[in-house]
């Protein structure tokens, strides 16, 4: 094997997770490489996870899950710079705002956010809170790992869904290579090992993340565009959708 296919993932591996998050540097590739770091996205999930959880897999805060679950969320928004929260307010805001097409994407764009996406806001991190905390009282925290992986899943598949919507910009260059051999992975490195461990979970979970990620997929149609905020809007569902799947299938 060359050495660009020895060193090419790696490089496609460490640019994407510099791009989702603050644990690898920022680089600059070519536009083929970065079409392609999105085949990465659900190995980037665990990673950010691991480091996300990592106070609660080393026992901190043990027998306390509401501030484990909040020491989880923080830490989550620090090392991934609050890019997909914000996504996920910026599109909140823009589609409770207005749909035109044309008002919808002058929403978007502003950096002001508004009452809709605040309040949006707060619901996914109270709700993921409120998620994570019951996932943590029977389950080890490294099952949360997963939820961060799930999340990255759920991008590509938006990706995919939305693709001939691709609007111009550097999310819209990263979109661009949500593939269908890049959806295939990633359902498969992230729904497989959950069927194995936890099917009745794997289950809910897919049921939530349909009924979460299929309107967002109408919006990006119903507005004529994808971008970046899409991408972020999709990581924050599927976290929340498979964590939801994970509290289904718990003991009351």
């Amino acid at each position: 094997m060359s050495r660009e296919g020895l060193t090419g993932p790696v490089r496609r591996f460490l640019a994407a997770l510099g791009f989702l998050s603050r644990l690898a540097p920022a680089r600059v590739l070519p536009e083929a490489d970065m079409r392609r770091c999105m085949f990465h996205l659900p190995l980037c999930g665990l990673v950010i996870g691991t480091a996300a959880c990592a106070p609660a897999l080393l026992g901190l805060f043990a027998g306390r899950p509401l501030v484990q679950a909040w020491t989880i969320l923080a830490l989550s928004a620090w090392v991934t710079r609050g890019l997909h929260l914000d996504g996920f307010s910026d599109v909140a805001d823009a589609a409770a705002s207005h749909v035109e097409r044309e008002r919808f994407w002058t929403i978007l764009k502003d950096s002001r956010c508004g009452a809709f996406g605040a309040a949006a806001l707060v619901l996914a991190i109270l709700g993921q809170a409120a998620l994570f905390s019951e996932i943590l009282r029977q389950r080890p925290a490294w099952t949360l790992i997963w939820v961060f992986a799930a999340g990255r899943a759920a991008a590509v598949i938006i990706g995919l869904a939305g693709r001939p919507l691709i609007r111009p910009g550097l999310g819209g260059l990263f979109l661009s290579g949500a593939t269908l051999r890049a959806a295939l992975w990633a359902l498969g490195l992230t729904l497989l090992p959950a069927l194995y461990l936890w099917p009745e979970a794997a289950i809910f979970a897919l049921v939530a993340a349909a009924l979460l990620l299929l309107p967002l997929v109408r919006l990006a149609w119903t507005v004529g565009g994808l971008n970046g905020d899409f991408l972020g809007a999709a990581i924050v569902l599927g976290e929340t959708a498979a964590a939801a799947g994970l509290v289904l299938a718990q003991n009351p």
